[in-house]
């Protein structure tokens, strides 16, 4: 990993350890999971951008350096976070109405399809109405490949809307040296952009 990443990453370990990835303060709109890895982490040590995406609801964060979605986690500095699919399946319908997915960076496009539809069955047995996956951005082929898994799954799951970050952001100078994890702009566009979403289907 680029000594780029490296610091991008000891940064979001250290907000997330601060701010523990709890949940804000409870609001009287629906609940709502944010489901992520340190991309979506971001958001963690940019303040604005968390209110800007939670304001009017119940949002509640899981957000954790080296997730993947349902084959076991990476680990960084000793840590191995649990995978959004033991998430969905630990928290059950304390999830709420609507659950947010940014889980992909970390993850191989050949295992992808199986995760994403493991993810899903395990939302609807929650419970939870709907879904908001959000695509990644594509400087790599592996992640236009999972991308492209995430457009197809829009057309099985019924429950499942698309919040295309990958189109938003793309040549956008929102971005720390390793390309993928955000500056505040970033960080700010990312919660418009999946608030605008959530509001959709709520």
């Amino acid at each position: 990993m680029r000594r780029a990443a490296v610091a991008v990453l000891a940064a979001l370990a250290l907000a997330l350890v601060a701010s523990g990835s709890a949940a804000a303060a409870p609001a009287g709109g629906p609940r709502v999971t944010f489901i992520g890895d340190s991309v979506a982490a971001s958001l963690t040590f940019v303040p604005q951008a968390r209110r800007a995406l939670g304001r009017g609801l119940d949002l509640r964060l899981d957000l954790k350096v080296c997730r993947r979605l349902a084959q076991p986690s990476c680990t960084y500095q000793g840590v191995t976070p649990v995978t959004a699919l033991q998430v969905v399946r630990s928290k059950g319908r304390s999830l709420g109405e609507v659950v947010v997915v940014m889980v992909g960076y970390n993850d191989y496009a050949s295992q992808y399809r199986r995760g994403l539809d493991q993810v899903m069955r395990a939302l609807r047995k929650a419970r939870v109405r709907d879904v908001v996956w959000v695509t990644l951005g594509e400087t790599r082929e592996n992640y236009r490949l999972i991308n492209g898994v995430i457009r197809k799954a829009a057309k099985r799951w019924r429950e499942l809307t698309i919040a295309d970050w990958a189109s938003r952001s793309r040549g956008k100078p929102w971005f720390a040296g390793d390309g993928l994890h955000l500056e505040p702009d970033g960080a700010m566009a990312l919660a418009r952009l999946i608030r605008g979403r959530v509001l959709a289907v709520s």
